[in-house]
């Protein structure tokens, strides 16, 4: 091992520790909500982010001196940009120019280089560009959506607190972005035996994995114009499709029912769990994955 992984890694280790142990909150009517805001960086995708650079750092994929590049529309990024800054490693990142500013803002502030492509390309656009820079910059790809890394982290850490929070969880609702969330606790549950379903989250204006297409929509995270290497579809006991306009207007009655600040995606989580009442028989989990700061002004009207 390296002077820079050993180093790196022993920093990692104390950056570890604040990652997690997020509140499982009541929302009524045997639903619950994961707050993954509650992570330093204010999202699910923090514990990721630190597997993917943990796990590079030790292989010796990512050597000393050499830029962390990834596509994000934003939480992973700022995941990314959070812990890289905390241990000293550059970080690059590509994002669809249709983002908030509210995303933008946040990643500067953690030292992130921002390179944004066209709206129209999606995040297949953003990608593309991320693996164009990693050539010219010989740089580590953290690959989001196909990193196993990112499965990992939820199958050895989320999985296990949501079930120890709730034993007898019957069904947990997540929305797919990279589908690191899904699958990993997807992974647990089988590896573990666990009577639970999970049930995948997407936007109904680009149901891509329920009905083969997509297009642009309001919930910003999940719902990318292409199906990522980490989900097996079939994996899924269903996907349920929400409508961004709705999403976006439970925003605001989480706020006002729950005192919750949660984001988009959040919302569309609970309004899936919801719409899974009658057919689920015990305690839903949603997974929220982030908070409203990062959205834009006007969310809890």
């Amino acid at each position: 091992m390296t002077d820079f992984a050993r180093r790196t890694l022993d920093a990692l280790a104390e950056v570890a520790v604040r990652l997690g142990h997020t509140p499982v909150v009541s929302l009524g009517d045997g639903i619950f909500g994961k707050d993954e805001g509650k992570n330093p960086a204010g999202s699910v995708k923090d514990r990721a982010a630190f597997y993917i650079v943990r796990d590079a750092v030790a292989s010796g994929a990512l050597a000393e001196g050499a830029p962390v590049v990834e596509a994000t529309s934003g939480n992973t990024g700022i995941g990314l940009a959070y812990i890289c800054g905390l241990v000293g490693i550059r970080v690059v990142l590509t994002m669809p120019e249709s983002m908030s500013t509210e995303r933008r803002k946040m990643l500067a502030d953690y030292g992130a280089e921002l390179v944004l492509t066209p709206a129209a390309e999606g995040m297949s656009g953003a990608v593309a560009r991320a693996r164009q820079i990693v050539e010219e910059e010989h740089g580590f790809f953290a690959d989001q959506f196909g990193n196993p890394s990112s499965v990992t982290a939820h199958f050895e850490t989320t999985a296990p607190e949501i079930f120890a929070a709730l034993p007898g969880v019957k069904a947990v609702v997540a929305g797919v972005g990279s589908g690191g969330t899904a699958m990993g606790i997807k992974k647990y549950i089988l590896e573990n035996g666990i009577d639970c379903e999970v049930y995948a989250v997407e936007p109904a204006e680009s149901p891509l994995m329920s009905k083969g297409f997509a297009a642009p929509h309001l919930i910003q995270g999940i719902g990318a114009n292409f199906v990522p290497a980490l989900v097996d579809i079939s994996a899924f006991d269903g996907i349920v499709t929400v409508k961004g306009e709705d999403a976006v207007k439970e925003v605001g009655a989480l706020f006002r029912d729950h005192g919750l600040a949660s984001g988009i995606s959040s919302a569309a989580a609970v309004l899936a769990a919801r719409a899974l009442r009658p057919r689920v028989k015990g305690d839903i989990l949603a997974v929220l994955p982030d908070n409203s700061e990062r959205y834009g002004e006007g969310l809890y009207r």
